[in-house]
């Protein structure tokens, strides 16, 4: 007598080919698993279209503002940049449904409730320093809104700058802005101009080496005479910046000022003060 299959049914007097099968715990965990994804990538596919622009198929500029709105953030809020990190959005403004899908699904959220309560975790996932070198960096790709552009206006960078940075290294962040307004040498900034900015906002924390920063940045602004012989120095101060040097501060600056021996320098006399 042949043996019943696993998955066959109790005995009911029909032929095996008949019965209905009953499948095993694991096989209708996968199955009910299977359902329920597809449920939830059919809210989240449903939720993209409730904010996309229907000619393009892309949530655009419009529809971004009205997902802020709906969430109740500031469309200029660092999040909804955390958000585009998330979701690897390619184009600045814009989100396609494959990103939606991406960032969605990575978040575990299928509407805009969940998706509200759901950014302070990313805030805190893109914050861990092993996430937030590669975020810094995408926020300035993402930037990039031309084909082959490859550096981004100072107004532009300084307003990136404050957004990504500022509530962090506040003082670094408030001292380069000012030197990049004052300066003339560069109209643009490019990525490893911007990548070394983040070198140097870890670098440079202690008071001193800001305060020196502080008079350097004061003596440009204020002293026209002095913008010639000292305009190298800012290079030298915020060299990792820019690339050229990798010592700053106090070694760099006598080399630079040409007023080091008299009293007409004041950013020179403080640091004589200083460091007596």
């Amino acid at each position: 007598m042949m043996r019943r299959s696993a998955c066959a049914s109790k005995k009911t007097g029909q032929p095996n080919s008949t019965n209905p099968i009953s499948c095993s715990p694991s096989d209708l965990f996968r199955t009910a698993s299977s359902k329920a994804s597809s449920k939830e990538m059919e809210r989240i596919d449903n939720l993209f279209y409730s904010f996309a622009n229907r000619s393009s198929g892309m949530i655009d500029p419009e529809g971004i503002e009205s997902l802020c709105s709906d969430m109740e953030v500031d469309h200029t809020d660092v999040r909804i940049l955390m958000l585009a990190w998330k979701m690897k959005a390619e184009k600045q403004g814009y989100f396609t449904l494959e990103e939606w899908r991406r960032g969605l699904k990575a978040l575990r959220v299928d509407t805009v409730s969940k998706l509200r309560k759901a950014l302070p975790e990313l805030e805190k996932e893109v914050r861990r320093p092993s996430n937030f070198v590669d975020f810094y960096s995408y926020s300035f790709c993402y930037c990039l809104t031309e084909e082959k552009q490859k550096s981004i206006d100072i107004e532009s960078i300084c307003q990136l700058l404050d957004l990504v940075l500022g509530s962090q290294f506040r003082a670094q962040v408030d001292y380069f802005i000012e030197y990049l307004k004052i300066q003339s040498d560069y109209k643009v900034i490019n990525l490893d101009q911007w990548m070394g900015f983040f070198r140097f906002c870890n670098e440079v924390r202690d008071s001193l080496s800001l305060l020196c920063i502080g008079f350097i940045v004061g003596v440009q602004a204020n002293d026209a005479k002095h913008l010639q012989p000292l305009r190298a120095l800012p290079n030298k101060l915020l060299g990792v910046v820019f690339g050229q040097y990798s010592v700053y501060m106090k070694c760099t600056f006598p080399a630079v000022c040409m007023y080091r021996n008299s009293s007409a320098c004041l950013a020179c006399s403080c640091l004589d003060k200083i460091y007596a």
